[in-house]
């Protein structure tokens, strides 16, 4: 149960950082507000733990930074598509 809790609040915070940052990298002007950027980051961050989790990864001492960089990415990917779905929708 702890390591779940633990995806999950690491989720919200990557969100907090990492969707702002994936928004910036799209082109031109969005049409996505800030708080859904948020919630995108997030469940892409935690979307990325669990898949982390699900290729058996392990849990470490410090900072495990292969799962970090999994939830960046997939985060990062969610943002974009979204941000992508919307702009061809506009």
């Amino acid at each position: 149960m702890g390591e779940v809790l633990s995806t999950l609040v690491w989720g919200l915070v990557a969100g907090i950082v990492i969707g702002p940052l994936a928004r910036l990298m799209l082109p031109g002007k969005q049409n996505i507000s800030l708080v859904m950027t948020i919630v995108l980051g997030a469940v892409g961050a935690i979307v990325g733990g669990f898949v982390y989790d699900a290729l058996g990864g392990q849990d470490t001492s410090g900072i495990d930074w292969i799962k970090l960089l999994i939830q960046v990415a997939v985060a990062a990917a969610v943002v974009l598509i979204y941000g992508g779905m919307r702009k061809s929708t506009a």
